[in-house]
């Protein structure tokens, strides 16, 4: 079965296309282990200077894809979901996003670990892990506090309401708003200019700025993923996936 993530590296850029329309994207486990995969390929590639990921022009990603997510929990230290958090919040070399259309949930925490996030104007983040009993990821209970301040997060993050690329700008989520016709093109050429300067000045600088970040991101998201799996088993989460696929409210009010 191919899985719906497609690679390819050329112009010393590695491009990520998530290609999961009809699912605006989600994200399966084999999904999350292609993205694992193709990070670490391009780091290990001394030809690879930088990394481009994107989704289609109107879907960046709605998040987890909570069926497949049911079906196959595991969320051990070896999982694939862990291995892709652990790969992007590490990669080596510069990370630039195209972002569009929905970005919820890993579609739009991964974008914290990203160098660059170009997002069209209609782009619609959300942060629900509250409204599905649960817990942040991929760091964002760190990251997102530093850069946006404690309220501005607290009302992304407990809220967990849909927010816009604006907002997300004004967050420090975003780089900069580009039109929608021409998101993908800008994202490329940004790639393209960080490909064109020198690969190991590059690296090292990208290292120098995470450096002092590095550990207690490694340790929020340890300390995420453990309250994580032991919110999957509670009663808030059953209840909030049940609503999820009966198509009605969630109902929080006998936790």
């Amino acid at each position: 079965m191919t899985v719906p993530v497609f690679v390819e590296t050329r112009d010393r850029i590695t491009r990520i296309r998530l290609d999961r329309p009809d699912k605006k994207n989600a994200l399966t486990v084999a999904m999350y282990q292609a993205l694992a995969d193709a990070l670490r390929g391009a780091d290990a590639d001394p030809a690879v200077r930088a990394v481009l990921i994107h989704g289609e022009p109107d879907c960046f990603s709605a998040g987890n894809d909570l069926a497949d997510f049911a079906a196959r929990p595991d969320q051990g230290d070896d999982a694939p979901v862990a291995q892709f958090l652990r790969a992007v919040s590490t990669a080596a070399k510069p990370l630039v996003a195209a972002v569009g259309g929905p970005a919820v949930g890993i579609g739009t925490t991964m974008l914290l670990h990203c160098d660059f996030v170009y997002a069209a104007p209609g782009t619609r983040f959300q942060l629900p892990f509250v409204r599905l009993g649960l817990v942040p990821e991929a760091a964002s209970g760190l990251l997102l506090p530093m850069i946006a301040g404690y309220q501005r997060a607290a009302e992304l993050l407990l809220l967990g309401r849909p927010f816009s690329a604006e907002q997300a700008l004004a967050a420090g989520i975003v780089t900069a708003i580009v039109p929608a016709d021409q998101l993908l093109a800008h994202a490329n050429d940004v790639a393209l200019a960080i490909a064109a300067l020198p690969p190991k000045s590059v690296q090292l600088s990208k290292a120098l700025m995470k450096r002092a970040m590095a550990g207690p991101v490694a340790e929020q998201m340890a300390e995420e993923s453990r309250h994580f799996r032991a919110q999957l088993a509670s009663g808030e989460v059953k209840e909030a996936v049940a609503a999820f696929f009966e198509k009605r409210p969630a109902d929080f009010s006998k936790f």
